[in-house]
């Protein structure tokens, strides 16, 4: 089958389209032809070698996708032959067939296109799992996510916003911070001539930080929190270690918690993935939530999505279609 292929580590060079061996679902699994699939951050961490996928996932990239369903492996119920459906992967997006356990496959929301689907199972679980099953972001409460105009962040201010809560986010450019404010955000923070921490501080400080930087932004992160705050880290961006002031969190009650998806149990991601059917999806067939799609690029320019994501400055997620 056609799909995605590394010659090794390094650039988006490395990467261009070849052929490599048909999938099969093994018990508990149903096989998808894929129709598209959507680039994420940790994809480009693996191209360059710094986050394989975990044992038995397959090594061509990708962590979410779209399609219909081609086949069903033994005892799988409640799904049939040609059920168009989105998935959360462990790997194996970027190509025309992927196998998926079935406690990862969620049905297509009503009124969203087969490849604007793509890009939602990856930001939806993440925010879903560490946002409120994680920190649990409650109405009224204050919320800040970094990076909001990348697909995690679109996600996070739109999530929040229509769950009642007071969302602040950091973004860069005049043109990412109007569109967080179109999304929900009541405070876009220009992380170029303005201090996020300032800002909460001013506000009462942030009961929930979604971060994907890491180190570089830990000690500030912990300013900017409330009492009884929560910091969930989902990323390193910013680097892995940084110096913490337990004082500081003694002091407000609050706490730091590291997370990630990909490496999870089949039964965690099953339940996130409940969770993302039931509490996420009626918001996105409402119109609250929307998918962000800032380009859409054929399989074949694989090379060219990695390296519009390595530049950076995107709004929304990069969409591969088959």
């Amino acid at each position: 089958m056609r799909a995605a292929v590394a010659t090794g580590s390094g650039g988006p060079d490395v990467l261009s389209v070849g052929e490599v061996d048909d999938p099969r679902p093994a018990a508990g699994e149903v096989l998808l032809d894929v129709v598209a699939t959507a680039v994420n951050r940790a994809d480009t961490l693996q191209r360059q070698g710094f986050y394989p996928p975990p044992p038995g996932a397959s090594d061509v990239l990708g962590l979410e996708c779209s399609g219909r369903i081609a086949e069903l492996g033994e005892g799988v119920e409640g799904w049939k032959v040609g059920d168009e459906v989105c998935a959360l992967l462990a790997g194996g997006g970027y190509a025309a067939r992927v196998a998926v356990p079935v406690g990862q496959v969620m049905p297509v929301p009503s009124g969203v296109s087969l490849v604007e689907a793509a890009c939602l199972p990856e930001v939806a679980a993440t925010v879903w799992s560490n946002v409120f099953m994680t920190a649990h972001l409650a109405k009224g409460e204050r919320f800040l996510v970094h990076g909001g105009g990348g697909g995690i962040g679109t996600m996070a201010i739109q999530l929040a916003a229509a769950r009642g809560a007071e969302v602040y986010t950091t973004a860069g450019s005049p043109e990412t911070l109007e569109l967080c404010r179109s999304l929900g955000a009541e405070r876009a923070i220009s992380y170029r001539d303005e201090d996020f921490v300032e800002v909460l501080t001013e506000a009462g400080g942030a009961d929930v930080i979604l971060d994907n930087m890491g180190a570089s932004y830990l000690g500030r992160n912990v300013s900017a929190l409330a009492t009884g705050g929560r910091l969930v880290i989902i990323g390193m961006q910013g680097g892995s270690k940084g110096e913490l002031d337990i004082n500081a969190l003694l002091r407000k009650r609050s706490s730091v918690t590291a997370t990630s998806l990909r490496a999870r149990p089949l039964a965690e991601k099953a339940q996130i993935c409940c969770g993302v059917v039931e509490d996420v999806w009626p918001l996105v067939a409402s119109g609250q939530v929307r998918p962000i799609v800032e380009t859409t690029l054929p399989l074949e320019e694989v090379a060219r999505a990695h390296q519009l994501m390595d530049d950076g400055g995107r709004a929304g997620k990069i969409v591969l279609t088959l």
